[in-house]
């Protein structure tokens, strides 16, 4: 058996492959694929991942030819991984994707060469059917990348997304490993939108029990990054990757589309109550997935599938993530995007207003239902048909129409048409829902990736304020000080110090915004207990004296003797005697 491998081993090796390059069997690949297919079910499973090392091997042979050809070997190791994959493909899984990352970027190459020289050429035609065959390349590596990945187990392939995420180029960050100086913004932006398409084919049907294992810091910060891009179709995609993520029970199928779903319970999603692992989760990233959201909103070059795929993370969202706190934390998001949408500071473009509007429309009307308050449900279906009466345009079944006819202003007076604050917080009063919280608006973290006005957030609390400024207070001593020039002097040279107190001052005010309460209620309590372990250290010192193992202790008149023991009047234990 050993011999009969090492036969079909060096025939893959030697005959097979130059007998391919010499006949171009390559394109068209029928009889490649055959040859291979015979080969990979000729020979033991252990041996598969040799055969799909000499393929690998022969793709960087030829990593300069036709792009028809290079698409044909590409092809034969997609069958090659797919027979591998039921059995064991060995050590080369994060090499696997390495080299085809690597093609794959090069072929992202190849074709912004020749479109740059296409737009100084005579010949069009052949340069755009040049960029076409490029294009083959790329779907045939991105198929098999999606069919490897898709066939590993999740601890696998959560590496696989890991090792791909760390080769998407992210602008401001310096830590990725592929240089991308040389093709151009347009070349970076096709190389990030092959990457996450990959990353699409690699998480679909990915499912984890914790979110915090699926969507660790080294892979979501990036991610959002990207997310913050000024290009609809990079946040299509990563919207995309965190919808197969996150969707673990498979409801997305049934919230295609973003429209006004008159009975969620028809739909039979299935959910399950959230684990501790995932409160965890939502308490230390819940922030930074609503900000991405709120700003995701507000780009003006965002599309009809752009809102769709926002109100189906929102509901997948509310589905796998949500307890009473979340729904809170998420109803405040809503009304936040109807006053961005009312207030227009930014002057957003109508089509854009209105979509937010349908969206966060959609969304009440889906969440009402999920959490099956009545008046709840109630207070959302009034505001639904005032606005199929009234503002149609408000709706997303008419505004994202070919031929909508959009005002030229929304009417703010008109309160019925919006959801109101106060009604819903009646509608939530009771045990369960902390509706307090929703007299709080939400802002949206500022952070150095910001790239729209900042507002400042109105949860600077009055509490906070006064601790921070205690401690700037001057003391008594310093208030009775006598008023003289120099007084004088120093209080008008003191300015910069001011300014760095109002900073320090911000800085502690945004990091109580954005820590949880747990958190920030542990923090506290480990500063209490340490100062009882001190006073207890302190009793426990002044009053019992500390033992003494060659003598007795006895306090006379106030002071302390020591009565030494000789060693052999000491009695010990029989166990310690030998």
């Amino acid at each position: 058996m050993a011999a009969l491998c090492r036969g079909w081993f060096v025939g893959v090796k030697f005959f097979e492959r130059r007998h391919l390059d010499n006949h171009h069997l390559w394109d068209p690949n029928e009889f490649a694929v055959s040859c291979f297919r015979i080969i990979m079910y000729s020979i033991q499973a252990q041996h598969s991942h040799h055969v799909i090392q000499q393929v690998l091997n022969h793709l960087d042979t030829h990593k300069k030819t036709a792009p028809r050809v290079r698409a044909g070997i590409v092809q034969v190791l997609l069958e090659t991984v797919a027979i591998a994959a039921k059995g064991s493909v060995g050590p080369t899984v994060l090499e696997v994707f390495n080299t085809l990352l690597k093609h794959l970027r090069m072929s992202v190459d190849f074709e912004m060469g020749d479109s740059s020289r296409r737009s100084s050429c005579i010949s069009v035609s052949s340069g755009r059917g040049k960029e076409s065959e490029e294009r083959i390349v790329q779907n045939a590596i991105i198929q098999t990348i999606g069919f490897f990945g898709g066939n590993l187990p999740d601890y696998q392939r959560a590496e696989v997304m890991m090792f791909i995420m760390g080769k998407v180029p992210v602008y401001g960050t310096p830590c990725h490993t592929m240089d991308t100086s040389k093709i151009g913004h347009q070349g970076t932006k096709r190389i990030q939108a092959m990457l996450l398409s990959s990353l699409i084919m690699v998480t679909s049907g990915f499912k984890s029990k914790s979110m915090a294992a699926a969507l660790p810091p080294p892979f979501l910060d990036p991610l959002f990054s990207i997310s913050l891009m000024e290009d609809s179709e990079l946040r299509q995609l990563v919207l995309e990757i965190l919808l197969n993520i996150i969707d673990r029970h498979d409801n997305r199928a049934k919230l295609r589309g973003i429209r006004i779903i008159p009975n969620v319970a028809a739909l039979k999603i299935k959910r399950e109550k959230i684990s501790k692992q995932d409160v965890a989760f939502m308490k230390k990233h819940g922030q930074q997935l609503y900000r991405h959201i709120y700003l995701g909103c507000k780009e003006e070059d965002n599309v009809q599938k752009n809102f769709e795929l926002l109100f189906t993370s929102l509901a997948i969202l509310t589905i796998e993530l949500a307890n009473e706190e979340v729904v809170i934390d998420l109803i405040r998001l809503a009304i936040a995007l109807q006053d961005m949408v009312l207030a227009n500071e930014e002057n957003m473009p109508m089509s854009i207003r209105c979509g937010v509007m349908a969206l966060v429309a959609a969304y009440l009307n889906f969440l009402s239902q999920m959490i099956a308050n009545p008046p709840f449900c109630q207070h959302v279906s009034k505001v639904v048909e005032l606005r199929n009466m009234d503002a149609p345009y408000l709706l997303p079944e008419h505004v994202f129409r070919d031929k909508c006819v959009l005002p030229e202003s929304l009417d703010k007076d008109d309160r019925l048409l919006y959801f109101q604050v106060s009604d819903m917080a009646e509608c939530l009063a009771g045990p369960g829902y902390n509706a307090e919280r929703l007299s709080v608006p939400y802002v949206p973290q500022v952070t150095d990736e910001d790239r729209l006005s900042r507002r400042k957030s109105i949860v600077d609390t009055i509490s906070l304020q006064v601790d921070i400024m205690s401690h700037s207070l001057p003391d008594k001593s310093q208030l009775a000080e006598e008023i003289t020039f120099e007084t004088l002097k120093k209080a008008i040279d003191t300015t910069g110090v001011e300014e760095q107190e109002r900073e320090k001052r911000r800085q502690v005010i945004e990091k109580f915004q954005k820590a949880p309460f747990e958190e920030i209620a542990a923090h506290c309590e480990s500063k209490a207990n340490m100062l009882h372990d001190r006073l207890a250290q302190i009793f426990e010192l002044t009053i019992r004296p500390p033992p003494s193992p060659s003598g007795v202790v006895s306090i006379s008149a106030g002071h302390t003797e020591h009565q030494s023991v000789p060693v052999y009047e000491m009695k010990f234990p029989d166990l310690c005697v030998y």
